[in-house]
């Protein structure tokens, strides 16, 4: 046992002079761990564990022995130095031992670097078996722990993450805000796939021979700071004022850390950890509540709107514009809703006629709609016109219909609901054309107390006032506003072409219009003020032009 501790202090003092026996200096020490001394290291840790064993022997057998005392000062000697070693390849190889460069290496590190990286981590991890092992795993882990926390913090830094107090984010504009979150949904995916993966990578082969426990341990203290820093920010976020334009950023933070929940569980699964679970699980809790506050809102916004304003041209609301271009971008979200929705709101008046099996987001959703379709249906009775109040309801029912129809609300509304308010459309224009056409139509009847002259006339009257009264309403979707016009069309010029026809010889020249006249103005209507720009235009008088 003395012979063997004598072997093993000629190898160490080889690597440890006298000078450097009392420094306290981890940096300027000879490399014992590099590409050249590689074989002398392992006979110096082979040394070093050499001695320990023979230490533990010695003291079992003769516990009073001068040769203890000097192996025990070899001992101390020895694990300065590698402490000095363990420093200096931790804090020098810090391209090898990025966490990102860790976790990606396998797949995008070139031959060399992933040689370099390999030996990196093997020298490492020969160190810390050997401190460990020989009683020495808290100076191990302190010098570990301070170095690679400093490196992830550094990494975070980099990537732009602020750790803000509720304070200080209450008091950010929503524009300032909004770019910190989208900052953080980057920072957020990075860390957990990379910086935390190839960190947890590194410890567990560092300290693969030691217990699951040290290494989680290990782990623990070096991330679980950081990850509670960047799971509070949203939950942080979630309380502060809520209001509807904040939704969307808000259900990408919650859609982000829910498909990196597999992963965060993964790597957080240790009663070590168990902290950060527990922050995930609270943050998810008050995004979900968050959400439903804004839906809430947004719905109340609708109700609340109390503009007397109408378009006068008859074209789409603003409010209409508004509430489907928000409930369009809501249903693009319509999984992640799934999740934070969990019961139907109050059904209304149609879904109760529905078979009842209406999804939580569904019954959301169409409620929306339905206190959106009052609103518009309340508006179109502020017109003095009732043709105008029906062309108002057209153009705004029309304009839900096709954001619905385009849209992914399609899939979660359903079809059925779709073809439902086509309908009512379709109601809608046939009240318009009997509102506005259908009064000259009785002009053209074989009345035998009316000259045929006299018919024409009051016909020609009639689409004249028509014709002008709509000059300044519009359609402004052209697959309707053709529709509309064909639809008129085919009501007027067959039968004012057939009466014409009937009663060619009794006309009088320019008494009225020429039938072939009628499409050109028909076709330059509903385009707003202006018309389409054609140029055409009908006299005073009635006569054709």
């Amino acid at each position: 046992m003395e012979h063997t501790i004598e072997d093993a202090e000629s190898i160490i003092h080889r690597w440890i002079s006298p000078e450097h026996v009392h420094s306290s200096s981890f940096c300027f020490i000879s490399s014992l761990f590099s590409t050249e001394n590689r074989e002398e290291a392992k006979r110096f840790i082979d040394a070093v564990t050499t001695l320990h064993s023979g230490m533990i022997r010695l003291i079992s057998v003769n516990p009073t022995s001068m040769k203890l005392v000097k192996a025990e000062n070899l001992m101390r000697i020895s694990m300065t130095h590698l402490s000095k070693e363990f420093y200096r390849i931790l804090k020098s190889n810090r391209r090898y031992l990025d966490p990102e460069s860790v976790s990606i290496r396998s797949s995008k590190a070139s031959d060399s670097d992933s040689d370099s990286d390999s030996n990196t981590m093997d020298d490492l991890k020969m160190i810390a078996d050997c401190m460990i092992s020989s009683g020495y795993s808290k100076e191990c882990f302190k010098i570990y722990k301070r170095i690679r926390k400093s490196i992830i913090n550094e990494a975070l830094n980099q990537l732009g993450f602020e750790n803000l107090t509720f304070s200080q984010i209450q008091k950010l504009e929503w524009e300032v805000m909004e770019k910190k979150i989208r900052k953080w949904l980057r920072t957020t995916t990075r860390a957990v796939n990379t910086l935390f993966s190839g960190e947890q990578i590194l410890s567990d082969h560092v300290f693969s021979s030691s217990s699951s426990t040290i290494r989680e341990s290990a782990f623990a203290e070096i991330t679980s700071q950081t990850a509670l820093a960047l799971f509070t920010f949203p939950e942080k976020m979630a309380k502060c004022r809520k209001s509807p334009e904040k939704i969307f950023l808000t259900l990408d933070v919650y859609q982000t850390i829910v498909d990196l929940l597999p992963k965060i569980n993964e790597l957080f699964s240790s009663d070590s950890t168990s902290t950060v679970r527990s922050q995930v699980d609270e943050t998810l809790a008050n995004l979900r509540d968050g959400v439903v506050s804004m839906i809430d809102e947004f719905e109340s916004s609708i109700s609340k709107e109390s503009s007397k304003s109408i378009i006068s041209s008859g074209g789409i609301h603003q409010l209409t514009r508004y509430v489907m271009n928000f409930i369009v971008f809501l249903a693009d979200y319509s999984d992640t809703l799934t999740d934070i929705i969990s019961k139907p709101s109050l059904p209304s008046p149609e879904e109760e006629k529905d078979s009842g099996d209406s999804s939580p987001v569904k019954s959301r959703i169409s409620r929306l709609i339905l206190f959106l379709l009052c609103k518009i249906d309340a508006k179109s009775r502020l017109y003095n016109d009732v043709a105008l109040s029906y062309l108002f309801l057209i153009n705004n029912v029309n304009y839900v219909v096709v954001k619905v129809r385009s849209s992914n609300l399609k899939t979660v509304l359903s079809e059925d609901w779709v073809k439902k308010h086509e309908a009512k459309v379709k109601k809608y224009v046939a009240k318009f054309e009997e509102i506005v056409w259908g009064e000259m139509m009785t002009s053209l009847s074989d009345d035998v107390t009316m000259t045929a002259e006299e018919g024409i006339k009051r016909f020609s009257d009639g689409f004249e006032e028509a014709y002008k009264r709509q000059t300044g309403w519009i359609v402004p979707d052209s697959k309707l506003r053709d529709e509309i016009k064909r639809s008129i069309g085919m009501m007027i010029i067959p039968i004012y072409s057939g009466f014409c026809e009937r009663n060619r010889v009794g006309l009088l020249e320019n008494v009225g219009f020429d039938p072939e006249d009628i499409g050109n103005y028909l076709s330059d209507l509903y385009f707003g003020s202006g018309g389409s720009g054609s140029g055409s235009s009908v006299h005073s008088s009635g006569s054709s032009v």
